[in-house]
């Protein structure tokens, strides 16, 4: 673990180091549940695939509580008790709406670039993969960070105004499950925009798949194939966008 600290408050990131050279390093970004053996599996697939790999814990930043999150998200997946959930869920979320949490959030992953940057691995090399709640922030990096060199959300919202995206700098991959009804509603609108900004923007759109379909750790959600696609799209990517300069 690597000891990182921003916005007044110290946290720590999992790094996953590959066996050789680094081919560039990425920037792993977890779900609302926290840093869970799941996050950490997917930046240890990132490092058995050539890549410096970092998922720092973003949930003290956030103000969240990262043991209750755990417990409900566990929860979460039995559908009978999807009633009783959810309103704790949107409860314990409810600090992400403070700006001043988002602030300190931001913060912290530039603090994470500032790592990288130092390093041989990750100098003008890191990308930044994001899923659920790290997918939204990867879009916010993708506006805010231009040291980012790729960006690839999985099923994130990108929030924005005015000309914020036409600071956007890097490729984006984005991926949506089809039956994400709340995302895909907004996807058309988000894809005009981009174009308008001249974003180089990839959506890639997954029938039969909804919200969380690359987690593993979530039978109900998982949908294989779709996460093999998206993984080997993800590999092609990083490779187009950290290798062939």
């Amino acid at each position: 673990m690597i000891d990182f600290s921003a916005a007044g408050q110290d946290f720590q990131g999992y790094r996953a180091e590959p066996s050789g050279p680094a081919r560039g390093a990425v920037v792993v970004i977890h779900e609302i549940w926290g840093l869970v053996p799941h996050i950490r599996e997917v930046a240890d697939r990132f490092a058995a695939e050539g890549y410096l790999a970092v998922a720092p814990d973003l949930m003290g930043l956030a103000g969240l509580d990262a043991v209750l999150l755990a417990e409900l998200g566990e929860r979460r997946k039995d559908h009978n008790a999807q009633d009783e959930v959810q309103p704790k869920i949107r409860a314990a979320m409810a600090p992400l709406n403070s700006p001043e949490k988002a602030a300190a959030i931001t913060a912290g992953v530039a603090t994470v670039f500032d790592y990288l940057e130092a390093t041989p691995e990750g100098a003008d090399r890191t990308a930044a993969v994001g899923f659920c709640f790290g997918g939204s922030y990867v879009f916010a990096l993708a506006m805010q960070e231009p040291r980012l060199a790729a960006a690839v959300p999985f099923y994130g919202h990108a929030s924005f105004a005015g000309d914020e995206l036409y600071s956007i700098t890097c490729p984006i991959l984005a991926f949506y499950g089809e039956e994400d009804t709340g995302l895909m509603g907004a996807l058309p609108e988000l894809t005009a925009a981009m174009a308008v900004a001249g974003v180089d923007f990839r959506p890639t759109v997954f029938p039969d798949a909804g919200h969380a379909f690359f987690n593993d750790s979530n039978t109900s959600m998982y949908r294989p194939e779709a996460a093999r696609i998206a993984w080997e799209k993800t590999l092609g990517f990083l490779e187009q966008q950290l290798n062939e300069v």
